[in-house]
C-alpha cells in the first residue's frame, strides 16, 4: 500500500527545516499557497483584517500565527486554537566558535535543550541557521543558509581506549566538533585571504568596531560557507545564529514503510500538522457561515521553557487573541451590509461590549496543545504504565496528568471524542508512572496566561530528543484530520458542552 501523500510532504517539509527560522519559512510557503496573506505585529488591524480572510504574522521569523476569521466573526465569539512549537534539541555554534588542537580545527558548540547528545556522536552533521547581512543600503536584513553537506563531526573515542561501561560524555570539553585538519586549511586550493570588514574613510563611524573581526571569532573557510549559502560576500556578514544538523534525510522506514525515520520529529511534526490542519479546515469547510475564528500558533523555544519574546510564556499570544477579539464583525447593526468602517473597533450591536470582548471570548475558547508524545517502546515496557502504552499509528495520544503537567480534563477529553467521530480517526490516552518524571508543554502555562480550556495531545514516537527519532507514518494523516475537525467544528461543538 502506498503511503499517504501527508507523510511523504512532511518528509519534505521537515527536511528543509534544520531550524526553526527554515520550518517557518516552509510553513508560510504552504499558507501562503492557501490563500493566507501576511500581516505586521507593528501595523494596525483594524482597517486590514475582514470577516472572512486568512492572514499570518510572525515574531523574530522562528514563530508564526496564523489564523482564518469565520465570516460571521463578531467580538466576544469562540477561537478555536491550536499551538506548538518550531524548536528541537541541537547544538549550537557559540558566538566565537574558532577552536583548534592537535591539528584539528574545532567548532566551539553549546547545547540547546535537553538533547540525548550521544546520538550526536559520529554523525554527518553540517551548518544551518539564519544570517543578519548588509544589504547595501544601510539595512541589515536576514538570510537563511543550509550547507547541504557534511563538514562537521563529533568522533567517540575508540573503545580500546576506554572501557566503562557508560557513555557519558563532558558537554564541556568531550563534545566540540571537529571541521578540518590545520594543515589541510593551510594548504587550501582556492582559498581566500581572510577577509576583513573594511574601514570606511568617509564614515568615522564605521572605522570603531566593537565585537572582533568575524573571521577571528570563527574559522574563514566556515565564514566563506555560510556567506556563500547567504548569496553575499564574507565582508557583507554582520552576525549569525547557526546550528549543527544531521544531513541524513528523513525518511520512511520499515518492513511496509510504516515508520518515519527523522530528526526533529518533536516538534515539527506537530508544526506541520497544525499548519496543514488549518489549511485544510478553510479548504474542505467554508468561512462563511463560521462564527468564531481557527488559529495556530507554533512557537519557538518551548524546549529551554518557552521564557521569551518568542516562546509560548511571552505576550505574544494574549496580545494577538486580544486584538482579535475586538474586531468587529461583517455587519452593523441588525445585519447592514459590510463596510470597511464596520470592521472598525467600534460596535453597533448592543448585545456587543467591547470593555469585556477579550474576557468573552477566552471563557468561550479553547487550546489543543500540540506536543509530541512517547509511544511504547518494547525493549522497555517496564518503564510505561501497564494501562497507558501508545502504539504507532494507532491515533494521535490525549496525554493526562493529575499535577497539571498537562492541562488535560474531562470536558476537553468529551470535545475531542466528538471531533474525532467526526473526523474518522482514532485517539488512544497516555498517563507516566507514578514513579517516573512527566514532561510538560505548553498547554499550562498558555491555559493559566488566558484563562482557556486546553487539553493536551501529540503523535507517539519513539527515541524522543535524539538526533534520529521514529514515528508513525499514518499518525501524520491522523493528525491533520483530527485538527481539521477540531478547527472547522469547534463553534458547533462548543455550546453544547456545559460547564460554566
Amino acid at each position: 500500500m502506498a503511503p499517504p501523500k501527508a507523510a511523504l510532504d512532511f518528509l519534505d517539509f521537515v527536511n528543509a527545516s534544520p531550524t526553526p527560522y527554515h520550518a517557518v519559512h516552509q510553513s508560510i510557503a504552504r499558507l501562503e499557497k492557501a490563500g493566507f496573506t501576511p500581516v505586521k505585529e507593528r501595523d494596525s488591524w483594524s482597517s486590514t483584517l475582514k470577516p472572512g480572510g486568512k492572514y499570518y504574522m510572525t515574531r523574530n521569523g522562528s514563530t508564526i500565527v496564523a489564523f482564518a476569521i469565520g465570516a460571521q466573526w463578531k467580538p466576544g465569539n469562540p477561537i478555536a486554537m491550536l499551538g506548538a512549537h518550531t524548536d528541537s534539541p541541537c547544538l549550537r555554534v557559540k558566538p566565537v566558535s574558532k577552536k583548534s588542537g592537535v591539528g584539528f580545527m574545532q567548532l566551539g558548540v553549546e547545547t540547546y535543550g535537553g538533547g540525548i547528545w550521544h546520538s550526536w556522536f559520529d554523525r554527518d552533521l553540517s551548518l544551518a541557521g539564519r544570517v543578519l547581512v548588509r544589504d547595501g543600503k544601510g539595512n541589515f536584513v536576514q538570510r537563511l543558509v543550509k550547507i547541504d553537506r557534511p563538514i562537521v563531526r563529533i568522533p567517540t573515542l575508540a573503545i580500546h581506549l576506554d572501557r566503562s561501561s557508560e557513555f557519558n560524555p563532558n558537554k564541556e570539553s568531550e563534545l566540540f566538533p571537529i571541521v578540518g585538519l590545520v594543515a589541510a586549511e593551510l594548504n587550501r586550493t582556492g582559498k581566500k585571504d581572510e577577509t576583513k570588514i573594511p574601514e570606511t574613510e568617509n564614515n568615522p563611524e564605521e572605522t570603531f568596531q566593537p565585537l572582533k573581526n568575524m573571521s577571528d571569532r570563527h574559522h574563514p573557510y566556515i565564514l566563506e560557507l555560510i556567506a556563500e549559502n547567504a548569496g553575499v560576500k564574507v565582508e557583507e556578514v554582520v552576525d549569525f545564529e547557526i546550528v549543527l544538523y544531521d544531513v541524513q534525510k528523513s525518511c520512511l522506514g520499515g518492513l511496509n514503510e510504516e515508520f518515519i525515520y527523522s530528526a526533529r520529529l518533536d516538534n515539527l511534526n506537530m508544526t506541520y500538522c497544525s499548519v496543514m490542519g488549518l489549511i485544510e479546515s478553510v479548504n474542505k469547510s467554508s468561512l462563511s457561515q463560521e462564527t468564531s475564528i481557527r488559529l495556530v500558533t507554533c512557537f519557538d523555544h518551548e524546549e529551554i521553557g518557552s521564557t521569551s519574546a518568542q516562546g509560548a510564556n511571552s505576550d505574544l499570544l494574549p496580545a494577538v487573541v486580544r486584538r482579535l477579539s475586538i474586531l468587529a464583525g461583517s455587519g452593523g447593526r441588525h445585519g447592514d451590509s459590510v463596510s470597511d468602517k464596520s470592521w472598525e473597533h467600534i460596535s453597533s450591536d448592543p448585545d456587543v461590549d467591547l470593555t469585556t470582548a477579550f474576557e468573552q471570548s477566552m471563557a468561550a475558547s479553547f487550546l489543543v496543545s500540540a506536543d509530541m508524545a512517547h509511544s511504547v517502546n518494547p525493549n522497555y515496557v517496564s518503564k510505561y504504565e501497564s494501562n497507558h502504552q501508545p502504539e504507532m499509528n494507532k491515533g494521535t495520544v490525549i496525554k493526562v496528568n493529575a499535577n497539571q503537567r498537562y492541562a488535560t480534563n474531562s470536558p476537553g477529553i468529551v470535545l475531542l471524542q466528538e471531533i474525532a467521530k467526526r473526523a474518522g480517526v482514532p485517539l488512544q490516552l497516555f498517563v507516566v508512572r507514578n514513579d517516573s518524571p512527566c514532561g510538560s508543554t505548553i498547554g499550562p502555562m498558555l491555559s493559566a496566561k488566558l484563562g482557556v480550556r486546553t487539553l493536551d495531545l501529540g503523535n507517539p514516537q519513539l527515541s524522543m530528543h535524539s538526533i534520529r527519532e521514529t514515528g508513525g507514518t499514518y499518525d501524520v494523516e491522523h493528525a491533520i484530520k483530527l485538527f481539521e475537525s477540531y478547527l472547522s467544528h469547534y463553534s458547533e461543538l462548543e455550546p453544547k458542552i456545559l460547564i460554566d
